[in-house]
């Protein structure tokens, strides 16, 4: 298993990833998404390959807070191919997530997870990665 930073040649393999996520994606609107995301440098983007292909990424982004001094990273985006989990990739890949934060000075780490029954797996790994459940969100579409 490899673990590196995807760019723009990885758009295919990223739209697919983002599609087991249950957001509809099309090769060239992730490339103008992934184009936005890459010039921004507070964005990273890692990609796991497994066997040669790409079977899992997870998008960040360093934020800082407004309740206290400092950042931390937002996990904006995290899935592992169905076919290729429970093989250590999602854990790999969240450690790298938490080394790059650590790399930026962010002080904390966080992520939201839909709190549907399909989600329970998930959300079992993050308890066991060390995560605590901490708040609840909301989201209201602006269009």
């Amino acid at each position: 298993m490899e673990i590196r930073e995807a760019t723009i040649n990885d758009v295919e393999e990223l739209t697919s990833l983002v599609e087991q996520l249950g957001y509809p994606a099309t090769v060239e609107s992730m490339k103008t998404r992934f184009k936005n995301i890459e010039s921004n440098p507070d964005y990273h983007t890692l990609l796991a390959s497994y066997d040669g292909k790409i079977v899992g990424m997870i998008g960040l982004v360093k934020v800082f807070y407004y309740e206290i001094d400092g950042s931390y990273v937002r996990i904006v985006a995290f899935v592992v191919d169905s076919n290729y989990r429970s093989k250590g990739i999602g854990k790999n890949l969240l450690e790298e997530a938490e080394s790059w934060a650590r790399k930026t000075g962010a002080t904390g780490i966080g992520l939201n997870s839909g709190n549907r029954p399909e989600r329970t797996n998930a959300h079992n790994f993050y308890k066991n990665m060390g995560y605590i459940e901490k708040s609840i969100g909301f989201a209201k579409s602006l269009i």
